[in-house]
Formats: structure tokens, C-alpha cells, sequence
């Protein structure tokens, strides 16, 4: 025993003194980069007269997304392989190996090497209130999630706060002790994007007491703390509206109470990243990273006043034209910031001046620098108090007129009769950049129906609401269609009441009534009321096509092609005839078509717009619907018109036929193709295009279900022969000819795929592993599920879905298993 003791002993010290073999040789590298450029001599005598060093990361930058930091993809897809650093345990990662923690002494050039991990990660610092430690993120060589660290200015005393399966990342010092910081715990992925989602979260200084903040679907980012106690951060999202364009700053306090926007979510284009107060100013500055925002936040550095409000883009100054990440202001007139090689001295016109150049070695290798911060004490923020009661589940929205805002003009009042409150669910795991198969153009989530608030004479509604969820709104008139919709949502904290002033108002207003004189406020706030006869979560093929088969299928079918429309639930590559008829070019359903656009007039998307409503009335063929099925069709419209009531649609169910176009552009190319575009693509009869290549060949002139019935074959056979006989020129005489059967029999393959593979409406159909593993995971399917088993994966998701409602007796939402 005392032999194995001495051996573990030499083990150790071969270790700590290859380490720090290691550490020497990695400082005798760094060195070369050092800088002492002119501007800091003028910096030393006034805002950086107190700071001796600055601390700074070494470490492989994303490729992907500037999101894409951290984390698993979803599956091996072709932009995953091609994006990802690694794949390990069976899985693709998004985040590259090696890093180093960094102090550099500004006045001596000396550099210390506070932690190095060859095969880990190490991002996010941030300065201790005392100027004494460093908080940040760290993912050990060997492991896959980040984590919270702290650890003193000399590189000592390393501490562990946060653990578990999840990641931790972006951390930041609250005045009261607590940390608030983003996390995977939310259990979601991107809704347009193959990796997992970072929401708020805060812990206290030691990492207990774990409580999400955010409901967000999609991130939130860089939060820090703004001098009257509110944090400061980026919040993502799109509801109905534009994925790609809406990344712009929020506040909250740091109980995550009063969630509003603090600048430029009227306007889209820019992602806003890294935002910081400036010191002694009421400005902050940020980096503006343009369109959807570059890899690893870089942009241009931007400095934001916030006394004209979130909407005035006048606010923002842009410091020069460098390319860069990471600011950190010491004042109006000094900066600290990034690029891939250099950490910059930045003033106040722009102008830069390199503190450190990354020594080529280290550029070969995809090392880059980030995240200068000064190692300097700085004050507390204003404490805000506590204004949330955690054994509540609920929270209280007070809206003062709902007809006061923008684009409201020839909104009667008393018009708006009701508000209809949905939620926003959150995507389990996601594949791809679109949001099909759930939309063609539209949502890229589902939306789950609460109920409905009464509003009253006044234009003022008060409601208690379920803490922690994504809330959004649609204004109802009297016939029960939207006049209006929210194109963003709102989270209540436990016990937390928020006020409104009106519609998409002005958010420089002040309430121009006093609250007690409101009169949904002189009556108990608003449960919302459920509607009878309608799911909470509506399906398409479930819920809407048996409405169609009653009353619709007979005329609008491949036999009679009432309208040239076919209705039925015959399924297509992706989707059915019927959804692809009634969504696709906005004829009878209107929503906002992931446009960069909010805020639209009255009666402009939604049911209110939609024609199809019109169509299933007496006055349309004496079509008679009950009015639980009138109230389906228009839930159906006003929760995003989507196709699935389910995720695990995603990545599942989409069989492409494989269709010689060659041949079918030498018989019909005279009139769907010009010479030019003969060899590329032909016009279909609605303006479509069919594509030479297989993956393609979707929409409705390929009928999955009932090749035979397809209109590819139909419209151009005879009307002898059983066909719709509608081109001008007649290609198939006869079903027997050639390249009809040669069209047929690929059908046919395609229709086998389907009824083995299967489809989520259709039974039997199983999860794709990649979504069965993360439900495993969140622990909402069971761990030994047998290679071909089944499950109700409509159940699963609900109880999935649910587990996000705030639970008093642990202080936080159902699903806090972390």
C-alpha cells in the first residue's frame, strides 16, 4: 500500500509539473503578442487610470450561428456536419476544443496564465463587484457542458458553482449576491435551427436555488446589469413574424419581473449583442451585428441612448467601421474590445490601437481572443427589492385601452369584444433553417389556445394568467376574428402584475388613467375562459380535414376538381392536398408569412383576413357547419394555421418521388418551359415550377396517398381515359403510355415508402431517434424503449409542454429537474 501511494504521489507531481511545463510554454509563446500602443498612455490618465491588467480568453470561436457556442446538434444533417468541431458519443458538437484564461498587465506587459484546458472551454468572464475574482464559464477537457467557475485574479482557489446535463454560460454579478446567466436547462432547441436554446436563469453565489426567468423560445443572451438594478440582455424572437430579423435589447429585473424592450424591437435587421452600461452616462454600448448577426457576435460597436425611447433609431451611434466582438467600456471615450487576433484599445471617434496580437501560431490552430475585461473593482447596482411571490402560479396583466396604439385608425370602439390568449410552445428538438413541415412560409411553432379574456366597455381587461409561459394575444370582435394580433409575448413572474397601456402603444407613453378606475379592474381579474369543443393544441389532419371531408370533399376533389381545388387529406410529399390549398399563396388563409414586419393595421392577418371563413357559409353552396366546426376552422387560422398539433412531425414523414423530368420536358416543355429554361425548370399550371431534381417534387401535383389520382398524371390525360383532359394539348392518350407509367410506378414506390415508414397521423408511426433521445433526456419518454416501440407521442409532448407551468411547492416550473 505505501508502494501505491508513493506511485500516486510521483503520478501527481509528473502532472502539476507537466502542467506547469506546459503553462510556461504556452506564456513564452503569448508573449511575442504583447502591445503598449500610444492611446493607453492617454487612457492611464483618465479612465483607465485605476486598472493595472485586464483578463482575457483564448479559445476556438464558433463557425456557426453566433448562437452556436455550445451544445449538441440535433442530428447529422448535412449543415451540422458541415458546421460542427467534433463528433463524440454518437453526437455532433458545436464548440471546438482548447482554451486559456488569461491576465495581462497593461502597465508591465507581464502576462499570468490563470487556467488552461487543452481540451476544454473556458468563455464569459466577468469581474467580481471587490475586483478579486473572475466568474465565467468552463467546460473541462473530457466533458461536453459548461458550467459555472469562479476563480481569484492569481489563478487560485478554482470553484465550482453550477453542475449537471445542461450548459450554463454568459454569467453576471447581481447586487443582491445572486448570478443571473443563460441555460440549457430550458430543454428546447432553436425553432429555426438544429441546436439547443440558452434562456435566463439565476442561481444564488453558491449555485443553489436554480429559477428560470425566461420563457423564451429562442435565446437570450449577454445579460449584464444596468445601474438601476434592471439586467440588460438580447432576447430572440418571432412570433408570426420574421426568424432571422428581431435580436434586439430587453430588460428585466433580476427576480425577471417587468420583462419590456429597451431598444429597436420595432425595427429589424440587426442583432444586438454584448450590450453594457457606459460609466457615469445613462448609455450603453453594443454591438450591432448585422442581418442575423455574425459568428461570434461580431459586428459594429454601437453606443445607444435610451431617452427618446426603444423606437427612435436615431439613439445609436456607430463607433467608426471596425469589425468586432466583445466591448467593454471604461467610459464615453474608452473601450475594450475583440477581434479574431487582437484585443483593441477603442476611443470614443472610433479610432484602435492593439493591446495584444494573437501570435500566428495560435491563428493556424482556429485560436482566437475574446471578452477583454478590465480587473478593476466597480460598485454595486441599485438593489430593486423582490417583487415576486413564489408561491403563486399565477401573475396579473392589467391592460388600460385596448384601443389606444398604433395602427388602430378606423377601429370603432366597442368593436373589440374579447382577447384570445395563446401560448407559445417550445420546440423539443428541431432539424433544419425552415418551418417546414409545421407551415409552408408561415410559423415556425405551435401555438396552444388558453382561453378567452372579456374586455370591457372601457377597452380595459384584467386577467390572471400561469406564470412562465409565452403569452400572446388576439383581439376579437364581436364575431368572435381577429382584429388585431401580438406579434411578441409577455412572461409574468409568480405573483408579478404588469401593467399595459394600450396596443403596440408608444413605449415613451405614460398611463393616462388611474388603475383603480378601470373598469375590468373594479371587478376579480379574468380567468381564461376554455372553449367548448376545441383542443387546446389543434392538429390539422385530426381536427380540420374530417370538417372537409363533410362538407367540402364532394366538390373539391380529383374526380369533380370543384374551383380547381382539391380538399382532400390525400397526402403529398410533406403535407396533404388540402393544407397545401388552403395556405400556400394566402388566398384562403392570411398570416404574416415570417415577414420583418409587426404591428400591421386592423383586419390585415388572421381570421379576420381570411377568405375561407366566407366559404363555409349557407351563402357558399348551402354548406352547413355546426358552430363548433366554424370555431375550429377559425382557432385553426388564429394559432398559425399550422399542419401537425405535434413536434415529432419534424424530420419525419417527407418521402420525395424520383421523377425523370427529362422526359417529362420533352412532351410538355412547349408550354411549361421557355427554350431558356427548358433544362432547368418547368411552369407548372398555378405558376409553380417542377424542379429536374427529386427532393423537389412536392406540392400538389404529386399525390402520395393515391398516385393514380395525382394531378401530374391527370391534367394532361384524357378526358377518355379518365383524366382531366385541361392542357391544351393532350399527352397521355391512354393510361398505357410509357412515361405515364413510368410517372406511376414512381408514385407507387413513394406511396410504399410512406405506408412503411409512416407519417404522425397515421398509426403505428414512430419518433425519429434524434427526438426520442431528448425527450429521454427530459425524461418525458421512457428510457428502455424497445428499438421498434411506439408511444403516444401526443401525450408525451402535452405532458412536455406542461411540465413549463410554475409549480409553488419547488419554487420553480415542473420540469426543474437540472
Amino acid at each position: 500500500m505505501k508502494h501505491l501511494f508513493s506511485q500516486s504521489i510521483i503520478f501527481l507531481l509528473i502532472i502539476f509539473i507537466a502542467v506547469q511545463v506546459s503553462a510556461q510554454s504556452v506564456l513564452e509563446k503569448l508573449k511575442s503578442g504583447v502591445r503598449k500602443p500610444p492611446m493607453l498612455e492617454k487612457m492611464f490618465a483618465g479612465a483607465m487610470k485605476d486598472v493595472e491588467s485586464i483578463v482575457f480568453v483564448i479559445r476556438i470561436p464558433g463557425r456557426d450561428h453566433w448562437y452556436v457556442t455550445f451544445g449538441n446538434y440535433s442530428g447529422p444533417q448535412n449543415d451540422p456536419k458541415r458546421l460542427a468541431w467534433k463528433e463524440e458519443d454518437g453526437l455532433l458538437w458545436g464548440y471546438g476544443e482548447g482554451s486559456a484564461l488569461v491576465k495581462q498587465n497593461l502597465r508591465t506587459g507581464e502576462l499570468t496564465l490563470l487556467l488552461e484546458d487543452e481540451k476544454g472551454g473556458i468563455r464569459d468572464p466577468q469581474l467580481h463587484y471587490d475586483g478579486q475574482k473572475i466568474l465565467f464559464s468552463y467546460r473541462p477537457g473530457g466533458t461536453h457542458q459548461y458550467h459555472l467557475y469562479e476563480i481569484n485574479i492569481d489563478g487560485q482557489n478554482l470553484r465550482q458553482i453550477t453542475s449537471g446535463i445542461y450548459d450554463d454560460i454568459e454569467p453576471t454579478y447581481c447586487p443582491d449576491n445572486s448570478i443571473i446567466f443563460c441555460s440549457s436547462r430550458c430543454k428546447r432547441f432553436v425553432n429555426c435551427w438544429h441546436t439547443p436554446v440558452a434562456s435566463l436563469f439565476r442561481c444564488d453565489a453558491d449555485g443553489q436555488n436554480v429559477r428560470l426567468l425566461s420563457s423564451n423560445n429562442d435565446h437570450d443572451n449577454t445579460p449584464w446589469m444596468l445601474p438601476d438594478g434592471r439586467v440588460l440582455y438580447m432576447r430572440w424572437e418571432y412570433v408570426d413574424r420574421s426568424q432571422v430579423h428581431y435580436h434586439h435589447l430587453w430588460t428585466m429585473n433580476p427576480d425577471g419581473t417587468q420583462q419590456m424592450v429597451y431598444f429597436g424591437n420595432l425595427h429589424p435587421g440587426i442583432a444586438m449583442l454584448d450590450a453594457k452600461p457606459i460609466p457615469d452616462t445613462d448609455k450603453v454600448v453594443s454591438i450591432f451585428s448585422p442581418g442575423h448577426g455574425a459568428p461570434e457576435h461580431f459586428g459594429f460597436i454601437n453606443i445607444i441612448s435610451p431617452k427618446k425611447g426603444p423606437d427612435d433609431k436615431g439613439s445609436a451611434r456607430q463607433l467608426g467601421k471596425g469589425w468586432f466582438k466583445d466591448p467593454y467600456p471604461l467610459s464615453e471615450d474608452c473601450f475594450l474590445a475583440a477581434n479574431n487576433d487582437t484585443i483593441w484599445l477603442v476611443n470614443g471617434e472610433g479610432h484602435f490601437e492593439p493591446l495584444f496580437n494573437l501570435p500566428k501560431e495560435f491563428m493556424d490552430k482556429k485560436f482566437a481572443v475574446h471578452e477583454p475585461r478590465p480587473i478593476m473593482p466597480r460598485p454595486r447596482e441599485e438593489l430593486t427589492g423582490n417583487r415576486v411571490d413564489l408561491s403563486k402560479s399565477t401573475g396579473y396583466v392589467v391592460l388600460e385601452d385596448v384601443y389606444h396604439g398604433r395602427s388602430l385608425q378606423g377601429l370603432e370602439r366597442g368593436k373589440i369584444k374579447k382577447l384570445l390568449v395563446l401560448k407559445q410552445l417550445p420546440k423539443p428538438i428541431n432539424f433544419s433553417g425552415g418551418m417546414e413541415p409545421l407551415t409552408i412560409g408561415g410559423s415556425f411553432t405551435l401555438a396552444e389556445i388558453l382561453g378567452t379574456i372579456p374586455v370591457a366597455e372601457d377597452g380595459s381587461a384584467y386577467a390572471e394568467l400561469p406564470a412562465l409561459q409565452s403569452i400572446f394575444f388576439v383581439a376579437l370582435d364581436e364575431n368572435d376574428l381577429a382584429v388585431k394580433r401580438m406579434h411578441s409575448f409577455l412572461t409574468l413572474q409568480p405573483g408579478e402584475t404588469m401593467a399595459c397601456i394600450g396596443c403596440h402603444e408608444e413605449r415613451t407613453e405614460a398611463p393616462k388613467t388611474s388603475l383603480p378606475t378601470l373598469k375590468a379592474v373594479r371587478r376579480s381579474p379574468a380567468k381564461p375562459a376554455p372553449i367548448a369543443g376545441v383542443p387546446s393544441i389543434i392538429d390539422f389532419p385530426r381536427d380540420i380535414q374530417p370538417i372537409l371531408d363533410k362538407h367540402c370533399v364532394s366538390c373539391h376533389c380529383p374526380e369533380n376538381y370543384g374551383g380547381k381545388l382539391d380538399l382532400t387529406g390525400d397526402k403529398t410529399s410533406m403535407h396533404t392536398m388540402s393544407y397545401i390549398r388552403l395556405t400556400l399563396h394566402g388566398q384562403w388563409v392570411v398570416d404574416n408569412r415570417n415577414q420583418p414586419k409587426s404591428n400591421f393595421e386592423i383586419y390585415k392577418i388572421g381570421s379576420g383576413a381570411s377568405t375561407l371563413l366566407k366559404f363555409i357559409e349557407p351563402s357558399h353552396y348551402e354548406v352547413k357547419l355546426s358552430p363548433e366546426e366554424k370555431n375550429l376552422i377559425r382557432l385553426w387560422i388564429d394559432t398559425s394555421a399550422t399542419y401537425p398539433g405535434t413536434y415529432v412531425s419534424l424530420r419525419s414523414g417527407v418521402y420525395y418521388p424520383n421523377i425523370n423530368c427529362t422526359s417529362l420536358v420533352q412532351r410538355c416543355g412547349e408550354c411549361h418551359a421557355s427554350q431558356e429554361t427548358r433544362e432547368g425548370k418547368i411552369k407548372a399550371w398555378d405558376g409553380w415550377s417542377f424542379p429536374r431534381h427529386h427532393h423537389n417534387w412536392g406540392g400538389t401535383v404529386t399525390n402520395i396517398s393515391n398516385p393514380e389520382r395525382s394531378f401530374l398524371l391527370r391534367a394532361s390525360l384524357a378526358k377518355e381515359a379518365g383524366g382531366l383532359g385541361i392542357c391544351s394539348k393532350i399527352v397521355f392518350e391512354n393510361k398505357d403510355d410509357p412515361l405515364y407509367q413510368e410517372i406511376l410506378r414512381s408514385l407507387q414506390r413513394t406511396h410504399q415508402q410512406l405506408e412503411t415508414g409512416k407519417r404522425f397521423d397515421m398509426p403505428g408511426f414512430r419518433p425519429n431517434n434524434d427526438y426520442i433521445r431528448e425527450m429521454q433526456k427530459y425524461g418525458f419518454v421512457k428510457k428502455d424503449l424497445a428499438p421498434d416501440e411506439t408511444f403516444d407521442y401526443y401525450r408525451a409532448e402535452k405532458e412536455y409542454f406542461d411540465s413549463w407551468y410554475y409549480d409553488p411547492a419547488i419554487h420553480d416550473v415542473k420540469a426543474a429537474s437540472y
